[in-house]
């Protein structure tokens, strides 16, 4: 097993196969995490098999026959359960959290039944049929709409009294009732963008996002100078150590391993009392863009030592667990 990379210290040489890309909504940014990390790896002398998800997956990784596989995938079937479900019967160790837990992180209706009732504050809200929202509304507006199982803010469209949407929603509008047959309607929570980090039973702190432009969408996330990353986030201290003991409890009860990220929305006008979690990614990107990295930065942990404590946990836990 590899010694924890932070400092420089000396590796264990492994072969980590890296699996990237896929067919899911996150497809290119897969591929940029997967790329930074095969390349991290690489700078400390692991030998590296980039694999491009595909419906050969398990002949690839059977013909790999790695040490450890590095999970770089985003969205389905990456995130959701698929492919950790997958490694399990095939006995390989693999990074990131494992089927049981992707299943649920994955689907936020689920997440909320698990969190919820430990005190884990999240918005309210309800499952609708998509058909639903062309007859009218399922909560009072401003609410959001978004599907229950996609990340990086796909598909994700916020419904206002004088938005462009119509009352009711027109069902020639462009929007997420157009591809989803079910979507997950949530009260709008104004205020700010919040998210923090956590690795090894630490906290990384807290940036708060604030989109040039509109929200915190796909776009805003992904391209370059969209978005401003506050950290640490100008909040009050009793706020801050608020997101990191949810983003770690939550962490905790979704039994998530390596590194998660929790995403919240705090309405600044009502202090502590104002924090919701409003999802916790099992699967955080690994970009240059990417919270995950920025944080740990931040935290005087460079990109190819936080890849590693990645792969250290990872080689800590049981085969199939």
């Amino acid at each position: 097993m590899g010694d924890t990379a932070g400092g420089g210290s000396v590796v264990t040489p492994l072969h980590i196969a890296v699996l990237m890309g896929g067919w899911s909504a996150e497809r290119e940014v897969s591929l940029l995490s997967g790329a930074g990390v095969a390349d991290a790896l690489e700078s400390l002398g692991h030998r590296v098999t980039r694999i491009d998800m595909a419906r050969d997956v398990a002949a690839r990784l059977t013909e790999a026959s790695p040490d450890l596989v590095f999970n770089a995938l985003h969205g389905t079937p990456g995130e959701d359960g698929a492919v950790q479900g997958l490694m399990d019967l095939m006995g390989l160790r693999y990074t990131h959290s494992g089927m049981a837990t992707s299943v649920i992180a994955v689907d936020k209706q689920l997440t909320k039944q698990v969190l919820v009732p430990h005190g884990i504050p999240m918005p309210g809200g309800r499952m609708v049929r998509s058909v639903e929202l062309f007859e009218g509304d399922p909560l009072a507006r401003p609410y959001v709409v978004k599907p229950v199982n996609e990340g990086s803010s796909v598909g994700v469209a916020i419904v206002t009294a004088s938005g462009n949407y119509g009352n009711p929603i027109g069902r020639d509008v462009a929007g997420p009732w157009q591809d989803f047959d079910e979507l997950l309607a949530e009260p709008f929570i104004r205020g700010r963008e919040l998210t923090t980090a956590v690795l090894g039973g630490r906290a990384f702190g807290v940036t708060e996002l604030r989109p040039k432009a509109g929200f915190y969408d796909y776009d805003a996330k992904y391209t370059e100078g969209m978005t401003e990353h506050l950290y640490p986030a100008p909040i009050p201290d009793a706020v801050a150590r608020r997101c990191e003991s949810i983003a770690l409890e939550a962490h905790r009860l979704l039994g998530c391993r390596g590194a998660s990220r929790a995403d919240f929305r705090w309405d600044d006008d009502l202090g502590v009392d104002g924090l919701f979690l409003l999802e916790v990614n099992t699967q955080p990107g690994m970009t240059p863009l990417s919270l995950v990295p920025e944080q740990a930065r931040h935290n005087g942990i460079a990109y190819p030592d936080l890849v590693q404590m990645i792969v250290d946990e990872a080689l800590h836990e049981k085969v199939g667990q």
